[in-house]
């Protein structure tokens, strides 16, 4: 009796002992730290040292009963280290361990072996339960601590982004009105965020649509994603605040509560007003004119595109007309091409007065204009359009103080007939165009099949005079030229380029020289001459000149100069001898540059002459700039004097040309012979 008292003393202080002790592991501690983890393995170990003891004590003098009693006693303490020490698992392990196999050696030493077998496998488990405990412990801890600091994060990333002044964070309810209101988000909108909660997010951003319903595709879009809870990235929305338009980015996606109900949307929202501008202002440069704030080249090829589609659509035609203003390169070439720039803008409000809804008025370049006629069933309401557009630019204009007088070539092609690609529409309004040019301009001329094979002609010439001068097919006759004041004494020749091709035969000058124009052959052609004409006048007699036409280009070269020096040394040719011919075209190309290079010509001691005098603009004012020792006469001027017009005055003339043929190089041979 004495020895279960003891017994029950000894238990009942160790139970005590090991509640207070290891009831601070129980709670819940943020940090352990190495000192109270080797006390709690320290205690563990002794206190499962005591209550062995207390097995081999009462087991010796015990029976298997009060063996069972004890143990169950010390199993009721290793579950409760096993469960509530989940932080220590080697304090709980070190005792589960010592106390099983205390009792395990005491029922050995009974003869109690399925009892020693049980000790140790339940001491097993609980070991085992024990290590699973705290590995769950520890990923609890783990994981809650990741959550928490990912929820440091994200309000942090959220403090961070409502803070930028950037973008701004809304949120909506089931029925799509605002709650959460962020400041933010009130900021943009100009309004309370107390007056805000609460009111349907398109009745906000929305304006005076809202109450009318007349919403843009955008807030369509917007709406119809919000009713069928569909998520949305970046789109772009117009919207109104106090009175003004913005626009704004908005991307959202639904929220869903745990158990899958709909709970709202989240999004975020940004004020791109200044990109949406920038971004319409280069749509727009992109697609207008800056000079003249009409549709460019782009706009209006895509205008005839969508023409030629509707016109194979409905049955009909369209057309595009082609405006090349006449002597605009005159303007700019004088007066410098500020004056030019405000020339064309005033050429286009003219356009544009003209223009209806049925056609489109754009600037292609340089002083080139053109319209796309969307209907174009009516000729004679083609024709109309044309002559109406001649009409107003060639009306006088005032530009700084200047009265400027140009024209208007316009050419016209119908579509499809006359093309059924843009490219080939605009290339037969094109060929249209050119033939506006050829007749003199300020005139209108519709796109024929044979202008094609004209163009076709003019292309197949280049290729052929490219080859002309070493083929040797080009060659100079003269024409005479007399003195008209006394016995039509002869005095000297003009020399004058031909062309005997193979595939085409005799081409006349007419027809090639604008093609050699055009293809830059001129100044090698033109060369070519003055070197021949010069070589062929040291065959005749010393006193007959010889005179040679000069271009434009040839003038205009920075190597004219020395070519005219070069013709004469390797001919021998006496400067005096040579007379260079030019046109009034030259001052408008060039007048400061043409009146230099003629004042170095007469310093060589070369005669100077005026070809078709009383043609240009500004006749008289060339005599006052330069002395030139002939002038040609245009045919126009004198018939102009004949019907007493203002414009004609009255010239004497020292030279004039012989009605007569043109000599060719067997005749001056001929004629040589008979001088002498």
């Amino acid at each position: 009796m004495g020895d279960h008292r003891l017994a029950d003393h000894f238990v009942g202080f160790h139970a005590y002992s090991f509640h207070k002790f290891d009831s601070n592991a129980a709670v819940p501690r943020q940090y352990y730290g190495k000192s109270d983890l080797l006390l709690f393995q320290i205690h563990a170990g002794l206190t499962g040292v005591a209550w062995g003891s207390a097995f081999f004590l009462l087991g010796l003098h015990g029976d298997v009963m009060q063996m069972l009693g004890l143990w169950s006693i010390a199993l009721a303490m290793m579950v409760y280290a096993s469960l509530l020490l989940p932080t220590a698992p080697m304090s709980a392990t070190i005792f589960i361990s010592v106390t099983s196999v205390c009792a395990s050696a005491i029922f050995v030493y009974q003869e109690g072996y399925y009892l020693a077998l049980a000790a140790l496998a339940i001491g097993g488990l609980l070991i085992g339960a024990t290590l699973r405990s705290a590995r769950a412990q520890i990923l609890f801890e783990v994981a809650g601590k990741v959550l928490q600091d990912k929820s440091e994060t994200v309000s942090l990333l959220l403090r961070e982004f409502e803070d930028s002044g950037a973008d701004w964070l809304w949120q909506t309810d089931t029925s799509r009105c605002v709650t959460h209101v962020s400041p933010r988000f009130a900021y943009a909108l100009g309004q309370d965020p107390k007056t805000i909660e609460g009111q349907p997010l398109l009745k906000l951003i929305a304006g005076d649509a809202w109450e009318n319903g007349k919403y843009d595709k955008a807030l369509h879009d917007v709406a119809d994603r919000l009713k069928k809870r569909e998520a949305f990235s970046n789109l772009i929305v117009p919207v109104v605040i106090n009175g003004q338009n913005r626009w704004w980015e908005l991307s959202a996606s639904p929220r869903f509560g745990e158990n899958g109900s709909f709970l709202g949307f989240r999004g975020v929202g940004s004020n791109v007003t200044e990109q949406r501008e920038s971004a319409d202002k280069i749509s727009h440069l992109a697609r207008f004119d800056t000079l003249t704030g009409l549709p460019n080249r782009l706009q209006l090829t895509e205008t005839l595109g969508t023409a030629l589609q509707d016109s194979d659509k409905w049955r009909r035609r369209c057309a595009f007309l082609m405006i090349d203003l006449d002597r605009f390169k005159a303007v700019n070439d004088t007066l410098g091409h500020p004056i030019g720039d405000r020339l064309l803008a005033q050429v286009a409000k003219r356009l544009q007065l003209i223009m209806s809804d049925n056609e489109l008025c754009g600037r292609l370049g340089g002083d080139e204009f053109a319209v796309v006629v969307k209907d174009a069933s009516s000729a004679e309401y083609l024709s109309r359009l044309a002559k109406r557009i001649i009409e107003a630019l060639s009306r006088p204009y005032e530009v700084d103080q200047n009265s400027l007088f140009i024209g208007a070539s316009v050419g016209s092609a119908y579509g499809p007939a006359d093309g059924r690609t843009v490219e080939l529409l605009m290339r037969s309004a094109d060929l249209a165009l050119y033939r506006s040019k050829e007749v003199g301009g300020n005139s209108h001329n519709s796109y024929q099949h044979k202008l094609h094979a004209s163009a076709e002609e003019r292309r197949l010439m280049e290729v052929e005079l490219r080859d002309a001068v070493d083929k040797k097919q080009l060659h100079v006759e003269y024409q005479p030229v007399v003195n008209a004041a006394n016995d039509h004494t002869l005095v000297g020749f003009e020399a004058l380029v031909r062309w005997n091709n193979p595939k085409f035969g005799n081409v006349s000058p007419g027809k090639f020289i604008p093609v050699a124009e055009d293809a830059r052959l001129i100044v090698p052609i033109g060369e070519w001459v003055l070197r021949q004409a010069c070589s062929d006048a040291m065959q005749w007699p010393e006193t007959t000149k010889v005179a040679v036409n000069i271009s434009v280009d040839q003038l205009t070269s920075p190597a004219f100069m020395e070519t005219v020096i070069s013709a004469l040394h390797d001919s021998g040719l006496p400067a005096w001898r040579l007379e260079l011919e030019v046109t009034e075209s030259i001052f408008l190309r060039d007048g400061g540059l043409a009146i230099k290079v003629l004042e170095r010509i007469r310093g060589l001691g070369i005669k100077l002459s005026l070809d078709d005098f009383g043609t240009g603009y500004s006749s008289l004012g060339y005599l006052s700039n330069v002395r030139f020792d002939t002038i040609k006469v245009d045919r126009s001027f004198v018939q102009g004097a004949a019907k007493t017009k203002p414009k004609a005055l009255p010239l004497s003339a020292r030279w004039s040309p012989w009605p007569m043929r043109s000599i060719c190089p067997q005749q001056q041979k001929a004629w040589r012979q008979k001088q002498n």
